[in-house]
């Protein structure tokens, strides 16, 4: 017949739990109840488990806590399945938990390059020269040239209007000499 073995009770909840409980509740989590149903069940908080797993908790709990990957790492995953390989092949190879990271690191590549290639597009570049005839040229080096004095001058009213309210002068003065180090 086996003897259930019983806990010192605390009073309150400044009081320390028992070592035997300690090791009861972390072997309970280890063989599958949830850590959310042993909080409520024990009266603990989430930190105050997540610390005795980590000290109470078996190696092999511990191995097969989540991961974290590098970036260099996931760029490894990613050239793998643009080489060809499946998700489930990348997952093997690579020691991956769950091939449904692995897809949703190749959501995210994509995404990224998307939205890369979506700021290329939009930005407007100097280049093809030969696609554009000699007065759009110039009608594009005008608008840049305007924008780029409004820029000016913006920056100019923003520089007066700091040096009259701090009080201090921004602009270097002509023929000033720079300071001693």
């Amino acid at each position: 017949m086996e003897q259930k073995e019983t806990f010192v009770n605390r009073e309150n909840k400044g009081q320390p739990f028992d070592k035997r409980l300690i090791k009861e509740i972390v072997k309970l989590v280890e063989e599958g109840l949830p850590r959310r149903e042993a909080v409520a069940r024990y009266g603990m908080s989430k930190g105050t488990l997540s610390e005795w797993m980590k000290i109470y908790g078996s190696d092999q709990y511990r191995t097969n806590k989540r991961r974290t990957y590098k970036p260099a790492e996931k760029r490894s995953v990613l050239r793998a399945i643009e080489s060809g390989m499946t998700a489930r092949e990348v997952q093997i190879a690579f020691g991956i938990t769950n091939a449904h990271m692995v897809r949703a690191w190749v959501r995210e590549a994509k995404q990224e390059n998307a939205d890369l290639s979506l700021t290329k597009s939009t930005t407007p570049l100097m280049a093809e020269p030969s696609k554009k005839s000699d007065n759009d040229q110039v009608q594009a080096l005008q608008q840049a040239l305007a924008e780029a004095e409004l820029k000016i001058k913006a920056l100019d009213t923003l520089i007066d209007i700091a040096e009259e309210q701090l009080k201090i002068n921004i602009r270097k003065k002509s023929g000033a000499r720079q300071s001693q180090k």
